[in-house]
């Protein structure tokens, strides 16, 4: 009981989490207010994208950023709506309406919560680079080609979003299509060439302002966010029925999966990124959780944390909880204030900003050397990023884990060598009928079938002694693998000597009856030398024996 309550405490907000925050405040608070400017824009757009609305975007990005900023493993992170999220959401919103997504947000929040309750936070290292960045690069074309009917003025009309790209396109008007291309380019102009001049300047605000002051100066077709409300709800549970809930079931499971997946990655690179104090991966999925609760009860859509807005937050100065905390403060207020100017924004203009997100989420150098690097990592990120597109992305996690570990393995197996060795010193009479094989690496299910042809095709020997010192990883397979080549080659009246059983090994080999195998137990021996003397002695008797 006490060990898990001092488990239960590491969960908790702790007064270690603002160490420092005496010498660090305005630079939290200045990192805060950078941050806020730029989640506004894409709290706006991945709202409208997923199908939820503009005001679910906001209110995630407020209430989940500031949830868990309180409550999360790390002193930096920054959490909200993400692309990543947006792409799992539209079909949700598709297929059970926008009344679904709060339910969804509440259901997946609870399972992260209990996933980090169960420490199951560093799952996550076991996801290998390749699948990660092939997931990414799957989630930047998609958001890409999500922006695709917005900008063509007209609604999805499918669920498949290269469908709807296509479709919307067809269907678009050349006029309204010239304006918001137009508006794209301002604001992609503005994202990438500001920056340039200063680092501190928020290139998309600046770009959404542009295209928002031209659209108000000139009559322009374009459409906008519409109205906002000027204040957040108080906080209800969505409506609950049984079968409902078991409907949503899979997609909270998948939206589960993909918050803890997303935040704790973007944890990891903040950690890398800058010295901000240790991050706790079962603390974090904790947080992410009570994040997305928080976000359901208030109507918004499940949140993760955001590397792009992390590394901004890390970029302006921030090393306590008080910056990523104060970003949320910067929404709210702006959503008290200026809902009004915000809902004149052009959708062309906040489309522009997700084009641009997405296409930086490509990491070029990271594609150029996996690409060349191995078959077996270039498959991995390509397959990945191939099924995150067309299937699924929890579907491409797990057959790029699958693919990976597959080429894993059988690298793993190659490894595993056979060897028939010679004796070593002065020859005597019978060696010839003494076989020294050496097992070497690991000896799992994937190399068992090898070693076995190898070991009991050998012919024309009294005696096979088999070298172990150098043998590796070993699991029941193998251990039972060893085992068949003992009854084998007995079976066939040779006798088998073990030299070098590793101490590690010892357990497994009796319980799965290795040991057991042997003619006697003295055939288990620790030195080459004993082995070989005893082989020696079993080839002159059985030779005497020949002879009378």
């Amino acid at each position: 009981m006490n060990r898990a309550w001092e488990y239960a405490r590491t969960l908790l907000p702790q007064r270690s989490d603002y160490a420092g925050l005496g010498r660090s405040w305005r630079g939290d608070l200045l990192a805060g207010l950078t941050v806020g400017i730029v989640a506004l824009p894409l709290a706006l757009g991945f709202g409208i994208s997923s199908g939820a609305g503009a005001q679910a975007g906001l209110v995630t990005a407020i209430v989940a950023g500031f949830l868990a900023a309180v409550f999360g493993g790390s002193n930096v992170q920054v959490s909200g709506p993400t692309g990543a999220m947006v792409v799992v959401l539209a079909p949700i919103v598709a297929t059970h309406g926008i009344e679904a997504v709060a339910l969804v947000s509440l259901m997946g929040g609870v399972i992260v919560l209990v996933a980090g309750m169960l420490r199951l936070g560093r799952t996550v290292s076991f996801i290998p680079w390749p699948v990660i960045e092939g997931f990414t690069l799957g989630i930047g074309v998609i958001i890409f080609v999500q922006q695709i009917p917005s900008v063509a003025g007209r609604t999805p009309e499918h669920t498949n979003v290269v469908v709807a790209a296509y479709r919307a396109l067809a269907a678009a008007e050349p006029v309204y299509l010239l304006w918001s291309l137009g508006a794209v380019a301002i604001v992609a102009a503005c994202m990438i060439g500001l920056p340039r001049i200063h680092s501190g300047i928020p290139g998309s605000l600046v770009g959404i302002v542009v295209v928002t002051v031209i659209a108000l100066v000139l009559p322009t077709p374009l459409a906008v966010i519409g109205e906002l409300p000027s204040a957040i709800t108080a906080p209800r549970l969505p409506a609950i029925d049984a079968a409902t809930a078991a409907s949503l079931l899979l997609p909270a499971v998948t939206v589960a999966a993909l918050a803890g997946i997303e935040s704790l990655l973007s944890v990891r690179v903040a950690a890398s990124m800058g010295d901000t104090g240790r991050y706790d991966p079962d603390r974090e999925l904790v947080g992410q959780g009570i994040a997305s609760i928080g976000a359901g009860l208030f109507g918004g859509m499940p949140a993760t944390g955001a590397i792009a807005r992390t590394a901004v937050n890390l970029r302006a100065g921030a090393r306590t909880r008080v910056a990523s905390s104060a970003h949320a403060v910067v929404l709210l207020l702006i959503v008290l204030v200026a809902a009004a100017p915000v809902g004149a924004v052009p959708l062309a203009a906040l489309a522009g900003v997700l084009m641009v997100t997405a296409s930086r989420m490509v990491n070029r150098r990271a594609a150029r050397s996996i690409l060349f690097s191995t078959r077996a990592d270039a498959a991995a990120y390509v397959v990945t990023a191939i099924v995150t597109i067309s299937v699924d992305l929890i579907v491409a996690v797990i057959i790029g884990i699958v693919v990976a570990g597959f080429f894993a393995l059988r690298s793993l197996s190659r490894s595993t060598g056979v060897r028939r060795e010679q004796i070593r010193g002065a020859r005597e009479p019978g060696d010839d009928r003494i076989a020294l094989v050496r097992i070497r690496g690991p000896l799992f299910f994937a190399a068992a079938d090898r070693v076995l042809e190898a070991v009991t095709g050998i012919d024309d020997v009294s005696v096979v002694v088999l070298q172990m010192s150098q043998l590796e990883l070993v699991d029941a397979t193998g251990a039972h693998t060893l085992s068949e080549i003992v009854q084998r080659l007995e079976a066939r009246g040779v006798t088998v000597l073990i030299k070098g059983v590793r101490p590690g090994h010892s357990s497994l080999f009796e319980t799965i009856g290795v040991l057991g195998s042997l003619r006697h137990h003295r055939h288990l021996f620790l030195e080459l030398d004993d082995a070989l003397a005893h082989a020696r002695s079993h080839v002159r008797r059985e030779r005497e024996s020949a002879t009378e």
